[in-house]
């Protein structure tokens, strides 16, 4: 199995990961909540959180991701501008630090969605563009922005956002600045996790950098291409391409950051429809970054994009649950949407909850083993029925 760039692949089950500063990421054990959808910022959010916090708890649920946290162009977070105010679409600052206080007495980690691929700027400068950032905090001018997105920056160093100002990265400035206001987010407001939007948009390097100077507990980066078609067929193996560049992203970020695991998304959609071959790869493992680097795999069956009202790439509906019985009893490190979880109804809601106590109860992490059995059904009076639900059922010895 080819691996580019050098880097090295990593096989489930055989110890052969580095070292890790990140206990966190040792333990395995994480389980996390997308706290929001594409439409929360009409849902005076911060206080629709607050009152469902006792259940996330509850629920199991280490971690949950918030949108983005600061003042934007756009409601739902993702064209930041005064990085610094903490006024936003989603509620007050005094509601969102109400909010973290009742995160941390819940013992839940709160994870900020760091949106600095690109930034809105406030002043028309080089070009006519709004490339200039003058009278709001981290005051840049037009060498902040890439010259290939209409500023006096170096060229970008990975994917262009088109449509607004792209951040250079590459300036000592820029990075300086970056680095004090993820500090602030960590040390200050409270978030203790970080979730890096659009990462194919800047270097991994880079994401190196800012986990090494804010020291997040648990990071994850959206590195989000394209799987691989014969027109509208999905081909069977996406592990020479589509996963290998994810797992060439996390090398590169130093191996401190997790990342989602879209390839498994892809073929798991695919698999619950009658295909559930795709569920093993030309050398027996799971098909995702899952069944190479189970650790730094986030497995998920939609986000804000994918699902919402935006549904980009949606998981079939009527297979939801068979989606959630498979990333919850297998490694990796499972996300749960907060759709799914609270706006489906109390049946999804408690049939995820008992996957989770499954998961928890029987002490699968991220880097648990699989044993592939062929066509297999439970025999014998050492299996019992542990849950059960439309299309899926779960046996434990």
């Amino acid at each position: 199995m080819g691996n580019a760039g050098g880097s090295s692949q990593k096989e489930l089950g055989h110890g052969n990961e580095q070292p890790d500063p990140a206990a966190t990421i040792r333990n395995g054990k994480e389980i996390l909540l997308q706290a929001f959808n594409w439409e929360s910022h009409k849902h005076d959010w911060w206080r629709n959180l607050e009152q469902k916090v006792p259940d996330i708890a509850k629920s199991g649920f280490t971690s949950a991701w918030l949108p983005p946290p600061t003042h934007s162009f756009s409601p739902e977070g993702y064209l930041p501008q005064n990085l610094y105010s903490l006024n936003s679409s989603y509620g007050s600052e005094n509601l969102l630090k109400a909010l973290l206080n009742k995160v941390k007495t819940y013992k839940i980690r709160a994870m900020a969605d760091i949106v600095i691929n690109h930034r809105v700027g406030t002043t028309q400068g080089h070009g006519g563009m709004y490339n200039r950032y003058d009278g709001i905090p981290l005051s840049w001018d037009e060498h902040a922005v890439t010259g290939c997105t209409g500023g006096k920056g170096n060229k970008s160093t990975g994917d262009n956002f088109h449509g607004v100002p792209n951040i250079d990265h590459t300036q000592e400035f820029v990075r300086k600045d970056i680095k004090n206001w993820l500090r602030w987010l960590r040390n200050t407001v409270g978030f203790q996790d970080f979730r890096f939007d659009f990462a194919r948009g800047y270097s991994p390097q880079y994401v190196k950098e800012y986990i090494e100077g804010a020291k997040p507990i648990f990071s994850i980066g959206e590195h989000w291409d394209s799987c691989n078609y014969k027109g509208t067929h999905l081909e069977y193996n996406q592990g020479i391409s589509h996963r290998q560049r994810i797992i060439n992203w996390i090398d590169s970020a130093g191996q401190l950051s997790a990342a989602f695991d879209f390839t498994t998304k892809g073929i798991l959609q695919q698999a619950v429809k009658g295909e559930l071959w795709r569920l093993r790869d030309p050398h027996g493992k799971p098909p995702g970054v899952m069944g190479w680097w189970p650790s730094r795999a986030v497995t998920f069956l939609d986000n804000h994009d994918t699902g919402s009202t935006q549904a980009h790439w949606p998981f079939p509906s009527d297979h939801i649950m068979e989606g959630y019985a498979y990333i919850l009893t297998h490694p990796g490190i499972p996300s749960v949407f907060y759709d799914h979880f609270y706006d489906w109804g109390s049946l999804y809601h408690n049939q995820i909850v008992k996957l989770i106590d499954i998961r928890r109860n029987e002490g699968i992490s991220s880097r648990s083993a699989i044993n592939w059995r062929g066509i297999w059904s439970p025999s014998g009076m050492e299996w019992t029925l542990a849950t059960s639900g439309n299309r899926y059922a779960v046996w434990k010895k």
